[in-house]
């Protein structure tokens, strides 16, 4: 790790759990962007089981 992040954990260890809970939100939050690509990829993989549905290729299951 770097100075700075050896730092950071440092300063982190000493704070309460509710504000190390907020910055691991902050964190994941600022990790979690969307892909473009993922979100073609599943688009398309919804349409073809959509289809494949609609055609009766895919075996359901009953809820009930």
């Amino acid at each position: 790790m770097s100075t700075t992040a050896d730092k950071l954990v440092s300063e982190i260890r000493a704070l309460p759990d509710v504000e190390k809970l907020r910055l691991v939100d902050a964190i994941l939050t600022d990790l979690d962007k969307p892909d473009p690509e993922i979100d073609r990829i599943w688009a398309e993989e919804a349409r073809k089981r959509w289809a494949g549905y609609k055609a009766g290729r895919i075996p359901t299951v009953s809820y009930e």
